[in-house]
């Protein structure tokens, strides 16, 4: 039976997440984190569907002494291992648009953006990969056989240096590309040793979330996915993860995306 984290489960993909996970018959346990988890209303009405097996714990990833403070409580919740390790938290910017050009660029919003996309994510990995490497390897395409644990940072195609053709969103198109490069470490670091955890970085596609809703005008109708529609593709990609996919950055239909 499987033990997950859902890292910015309040709202969108990371909920969505939570919702589906908590739903599977190999799952025990999803440990659903935020800023504030245990004081969200949506993930206390969640926790009342799957009483036995959701968790809500409060971490704030932009400070690195709280991820460590909880690392004790996600032990004795997930019995000392975790199989999976979803990384959700985005924003977009902290004033929710993206810079048009490089005149609304500030320190505080670059500053702000890399905090939560980038740099949450990699100290995320440092204080929970131990638990990662403890895993069976219940997910996956070869589950027990070659790998532990799987990682996975949500990522954005504007993420992309070589399809980049509009410019804009320094924000978030800098963080984006640095997680991505904070994954490829992540792959080989943690792909050293006996126990191997695979890690990845998924783009959801254009989803109907607060982060993307003001963007949504000229999207066909068809590449605009509800949660629901986003977390089934990337679940389908994450059962389906081998040591060979570790290190990747895959869109939500399985393709390659260049970083």
């Amino acid at each position: 039976m499987a033990v997950v984290i859902v890292q910015g489960a309040s709202r969108g993909l990371g909920l969505q997440f939570c919702k589906v996970l908590a739903s599977r018959a190999d799952v025990a346990k999803v440990i659903a984190t935020s800023r504030r988890a245990e004081n969200e209303a949506t993930l206390h009405s969640m926790q009342s569907q799957f009483p036995n097996k959701m968790v809500l714990i409060n971490v704030d990833v932009t400070k690195e002494n709280n991820i460590k403070q909880v690392v004790p409580k996600i032990m004795e919740e997930s019995t000392g291992k975790i199989d999976l390790l979803l990384n959700c938290s985005a924003i977009l910017h902290p004033s929710g648009k993206g810079e048009t050009s490089l005149r609304d660029v500030s320190f505080e919003g670059l500053r702000t953006t890399f905090e939560t996309n980038t740099i949450g994510p990699v100290l995320t990995a440092k204080y929970f990969s131990p638990l990662l490497l403890k895993s069976s390897g219940l997910f996956g395409k070869q589950a027990g056989k070659k790998h532990s644990g799987i990682l996975v940072n949500l990522t954005a195609k504007v993420s992309s240096i070589s399809d980049n053709q509009v410019g804009g969103w320094y924000s978030y198109r800098l963080s984006k590309s640095a997680l991505n490069m904070a994954t490829k470490n992540l792959s080989i670091e943690l792909g050293r040793g006996k126990s191997k955890v695979i890690c990845v970085a998924l783009h959801p596609g254009t989803v109907d979330t607060d982060l993307s809703r003001p963007y949504h005008k000229g999207v066909p109708a068809d590449k605009l996915f509800s949660t629901e529609k986003s977390v089934n593709y990337l679940m389908s990609i994450i059962d389906k993860l081998s040591v060979e996919d570790t290190g990747k950055c895959l869109a939500w239909d399985g393709n390659a995306i260049p970083f």
